[in-house]
């Protein structure tokens, strides 16, 4: 018997939860086979067969709180498929005989079941067949149905890490707008040749916005240190965390080194990111630091927010939905395609002064992309 066990956790994750089997008691397994998934507090860890074999017991069930090294199940390493095969043929022939038996007992029985009526029909006096009963009407019971399941370890850890950057940050807010024609037009001048020359990478506005962030936090340290207890530390390199959303709850993936990137291989690492997060492939590696976090509520339609720190950040910008409105431009009203922005910031570290002049940076840098080439 081969022992199926809790791998190696992350550091600092002590245990976790039997998220999914992907196979029952009696299936048999190939080598390398996902046979379950186990859920800690920031990723999912696939547990696949280390033997090929049938899989004869499991000894830990879904939900159940599991520590690293545990057995899970255990796999019959000396069992074949073929073993499974003729013990599922063998179970059919037996489910076609006892279908077989069934079938002739219900005949006979049918047969004294007609006989018995017809000697009752023959005996019994001939009555008036009853009117059918009025259809009633269905009635609005006013139940209201309610499902109660637990909080995913990931979910939990969000609930908490949200909730704590709230309760333990001077968190504070400011906003603005920035217009999006020149990215735009940019974009639309640029796309297909950029696709071309860079194996089908869509340019998209997220690369953008890092290179901005990433100017605007050379500029503007604060932004990108941290606070660690009676510290302030200052990174001297800018690692960019990206909010996407995955089936388990919102994630944020690092874009390390992000000002060694050009924007081709920010839109290729954020695009794989994306589909990493959909299907529960992030690692612990790929959310592991950040020294400042974007979010993009645009995609779903939002067009202002207050997004919440990511600690030990200081400091999280707010991107959203991109919307034509009328605008001052030299004396005349023109319509523009504007996006607001929004900065939240801790004020323990960051002065307000400080935060407006950081998103006005960014703002005249999406403006005047040209700026970030020239570096001015």
């Amino acid at each position: 018997m081969k022992e199926i066990k809790v791998p190696v956790l992350p550091e600092s994750i002590t245990e976790a939860t039997v998220a999914a089997w992907h196979k029952k008691p009696g299936d048999y397994v190939e080598l390398d086979d996902v046979i379950v998934e186990i859920e800690t507090d920031k990723v999912v860890l696939e547990v696949p067969a280390e033997e090929a074999g049938v899989l004869s017991e499991i000894t830990a069930e879904e939900g159940e709180t599991v520590s690293e090294q545990q057995v899970l199940g255990l796999i019959d390493d000396e069992a074949d498929s073929g073993d499974t095969k003729s013990s599922e043929t063998d179970n059919k022939s037996e489910e076609k005989e006892e279908a077989s038996h069934a079938s002739q007992s219900n005949e006979s029985e049918s047969q004294e079941q007609e006989t018995h009526l017809e000697e009752k029909v023959t005996q019994a006096p001939m009555e008036s067949p009853k009117p059918s009963p009025e259809p009633i009407s269905p009635k609005q019971t006013g139940n209201r149905m309610e499902e109660r399941v637990p909080m995913t370890r990931i979910r939990k850890t969000i609930a908490n890490k949200l909730h704590s950057a709230t309760q333990n940050t001077a968190m504070l807010t400011t906003f603005n707008e920035v217009d999006m024609s020149a990215i735009i037009e940019l974009r639309s001048q640029y796309k297909d040749d950029f696709a071309k020359i860079h194996n089908g990478t869509r340019l998209g506005f997220m690369s953008f916005f890092v290179r901005a962030s990433i100017e605007a936090l050379k500029r503007f340290p604060a932004v990108n240190a941290s606070i660690d207890g009676n510290d302030i530390v200052y990174h001297g390199y800018q690692d960019i965390g990206v909010a996407v959303g995955s089936p388990r709850g919102l994630v944020v993936p690092v874009l390390r080194d992000a000002d060694s990137l050009t924007l081709a291989e920010i839109e290729t690492q954020v695009s794989d990111y994306g589909r990493k997060a959909q299907d529960n492939k992030l690692s612990i590696d790929d959310m592991t630091g950040g020294t400042f976090t974007i979010s993009n509520g645009g995609v779903f339609g939002s067009l202002l927010s207050t997004p919440i720190l990511n600690p030990p950040q200081t400091g999280i910008l707010g991107m959203h939905k991109i919307q034509d409105r009328p605008m001052a431009v030299n004396g005349e009203v023109k319509i523009r395609p504007m996006m607001y922005l929004a900065l939240s910031y801790d004020h323990r570290l960051i002065d307000g002064q400080e935060a407006v002049r950081f998103l006005v940076t960014i703002k005249d840098f999406l403006e005047e992309p040209a700026r970030i080439l020239l570096d001015i």
